[in-house]
This record gives structure tokens, C-alpha cells and sequence, in this order.
């Protein structure tokens, strides 16, 4: 039950201190994550022994980010499964855990259906808990491919729209390795534009109020190479206005089946700004973030985070005082609003960016055709 914290070296990187490692030590299986909340100022590793202290993690944020919630929820039912938990109970409380991140539930379900197919089979709760981690090692699998393959058709894409080269991004939240079993999804395109040498800037939100632009996008962005700019996010609009931008990358945790976005709060404004400004929006997301069972945008439950995350600010060097643990920034007894993310209509998204390929423009239609294909292809 009890979690541990093992330092890593100062000398990794991020590829080489993975997001997420299941390990399997004497004591018995255990699921290691980099914990994110402790980024940029030490990498440092979180050990979670079974699936109650996943749960914690993922609501602390420690371990983030659609793809990698998803990966996250199918080692946990693994994980249940190994340690002789109640399957059930574990998966149900993990796809509970942030509710709009449809790839948490997507991964749970697929490791639990593997459990229970097997034991239906007959087989022994030992053998089914081989099939729930192989079930989560195959998502694993797919979605490091699905992240070399979203870069490879948004960077095509990028280069149809903006011909020549020196692309200007700007993005929201972190969308790389940290949440990804590759190497992300909207930052995977800038990396991959960068990589050809066709990357001028990539400009990023700090992201408020929990900072994952400041503290992971740029982490990553540095330590990839890139020519990289901060910013506060109420300041880019006078970079739209600039002309500073030449297009908008950003990931997404649930795409509705008429297209309607719900990503990290904030996301809605910069659509706002790019359609003014005439600069392409851009979702990028593996097919496991489409929810066809989500009519629209009105249909997405928005999570709603504690209010200390906006009266406090985190400063783990700094005395606390607020019940957050943070330092106070607002007046005691100060109301908050906290939503965790925001939902972008589809008419202001000028292309959604998949593993098997773009949709653009974005209509139900044209997403369901992309989902239809992608079945077709994977039953071939």
C-alpha cells in the first residue's frame, strides 16, 4: 500500500527516465511513474504497489495526460489483478478517477475485459492477471507507435498548409513524452518539425493555474534543443496579433463524435484567437481519445479541480500556509473556479491529427468515416 520515492540522476533525460515502467522486484509487481508534480526541479520516481495509490496519483496529477492516463489504467488493473486485489473494484475506481480523460477508461477496460476473458476461459485468476498485463503492454505498444505516426501526418500536414518551412507553434499544456508511451502527440509534431529542421519557434503557454507548460513542455522542450519561448497565457493574443503564430498544436482528453474538443482549459480561447487571426488550430490525439459514445461537446463532463489550486501557488522550497499546501495568492475564503478543461466546438478546429490520418475539415462524418476506417484496417 505504502509508496516509495527512489532519486534518479541528474545526468538523465527524459527518454531515458521513462513516464511509466512496470517492474516486477522480489516483494512483487509494482508500477513505477515519473512523478510530474515534482518536474522541472528533480526527476524522481513514484512506486505505486497497488491500484489505490495509482488512483492517488492520478488525481495529484503525478502521473497526467490522455494517452498515458489510459496506459496508466490498464497496468493498474494489472497490477490489481497480480496482487490478488478485486479486479472490479480496482478498475471501477481508476476509470472514475478523472473523468474526462476518455483514454483512462478506454485502457482500464481493456486490461479487464483481458482479465475476464480469461478467466471465462477457465483459466486461473494467475492467468488472468498475464492477460491483463499483456493487454496493457500492448497498449502500451500502440501508442508509441501511434505517436511516431501522428508526427509523421501532422507534420505533412503543417507542411501542406505552410509550404517552405520555419513554422512558428504555439501550444497549450504539455502534450510530449511525459504523457505518452512515445513521444507525445502535439508536441510529437513540433519535435518532428524541429527534427527536419523546419521549426522557427515554439512558443508555449505557461498554462495556468498548474503551470504544465512552464514546468513540462518547456523541460522537454529544452532538453530536446528547441528554439523555445514561455509565456503567460493572457499573452497570446497580442502574439496572434503580432503575426508571431503561424499555427496552433495542441492534444486533446476527449473528442466528442461531432468533433468538439475537450482539452486542458484555455484551449477554447487560443481557438477563439486563431479563428480571428486566420491561424489553423490543430488537434492532435490518437484514435483512443475519440469517444463515439459522446454525442457533443455539451455531453463532456468537465472535471472541476480544488480551488486552492488557484488562491495557492506551489513553491516546495517556500513555509506553506493554504490548505493546499501551497502559498496563499488570494484573500482567505476566496471562491475559486477550477475547471480542469475546456471544450472547443468543432467549426473553430481546423484539423483533427490522428495515427491514421487527418481530419479536416472536422465533422462527424468525416471523423466517423477516419474511426470506421481504422476498425476496418485493425480486423484485416
Amino acid at each position: 500500500m505504502a509508496d516509495q520515492y527512489a532519486q534518479s540522476g541528474d545526468d538523465k533525460r527524459p527518454t531515458e527516465v521513462p513516464a511509466i515502467r512496470w517492474e516486477e522486484p522480489p516483494e512483487g509487481p509494482v508500477l513505477v511513474l515519473l512523478d510530474q508534480t515534482r518536474l522541472p526541479a528533480e526527476e524522481v520516481e513514484l512506486v505505486c504497489t497497488d491500484a489505490s495509490a495509482l488512483v492517488e496519483a492520478i488525481g495529484s496529477l503525478a502521473v497526467r495526460g490522455a494517452p498515458l492516463l489510459g496506459i496508466a489504467g490498464a497496468y493498474g488493473v494489472a497490477l490489481a489483478a497480480a496482487r490478488g486485489f478485486a479486479v472490479d473494484e480496482a478498475a471501477s475506481a481508476l476509470a472514475g478517477a478523472r473523468p474526462t480523460a476518455v483514454n483512462l477508461s478506454v485502457g482500464v477496460r481493456r486490461a479487464r475485459d483481458a482479465y475476464q476473458a480469461e478467466v471465462a476461459r477457465g483459466g486461473s485468476p494467475e492467468q488472468g492477471a498475464r492477460a491483463a498485463l499483456a493487454a496493457a503492454r500492448q497498449l502500451h505498444r500502440e501508442d508509441a507507435e501511434a505517436s511516431a505516426r501522428m508526427a509523421e501526418h501532422g507534420l505533412a500536414f503543417l507542411d501542406e498548409l505552410l509550404p517552405g518551412g520555419g513554422h512558428r507553434v504555439l501550444t497549450h499544456c504539455n502534450t510530449g513524452a511525459l504523457v505518452s508511451g512515445g513521444e507525445g502527440t502535439a508536441f510529437a509534431v513540433a519535435l518532428a518539425a524541429h527534427r527536419a529542421g523546419r521549426l522557427r519557434r515554439l512558443w508555449m503557454d505557461e498554462t495556468r493555474p498548474l503551470l504544465q507548460g512552464a514546468r513540462l513542455t518547456a523541460y522537454e522542450a529544452a532538453r530536446s534543443g528547441m528554439a523555445c519561448t514561455l509565456l503567460t497565457d493572457n499573452a497570446a493574443g497580442s502574439l496572434f496579433a503580432a503575426g508571431e503564430v503561424d499555427a496552433v498544436l495542441i492534444g486533446a482528453d476527449r473528442i466528442a463524435a461531432d468533433g468538439s474538443v475537450a482539452n486542458k482549459v484555455g484551449s477554447y480561447p487560443l481557438a477563439v484567437l486563431a479563428r480571428y487571426h486566420h491561424v489553423p488550430f490543430i488537434v492532435v490525439a490518437p484514435l483512443t481519445t475519440v469517444d463515439p459514445d459522446t454525442a457533443d461537446g455539451a455531453s463532456i463532463e468537465v472535471e472541476q479541480r480544488p480551488g486552492f489550486e488557484v488562491t495557492e501557488m506551489a513553491a516546495p522550497q517556500a513555509p506553506v500556509s493554504g490548505a493546499g499546501g501551497g502559498i496563499p495568492v488570494a484573500p482567505l475564503g476566496t471562491q475559486a473556479y477550477n475547471p480542469a478543461f475546456d471544450v472547443t466546438p468543432p467549426e473553430l478546429v481546423t484539423a483533427i491529427v490522428t495515427e491514421e490520418g487527418v481530419v479536416s475539415p472536422v465533422t462527424a462524418e468525416g471523423l466517423a468515416e477516419l474511426c470506421a476506417r481504422a476498425r476496418h484496417a485493425t480486423t484485416d
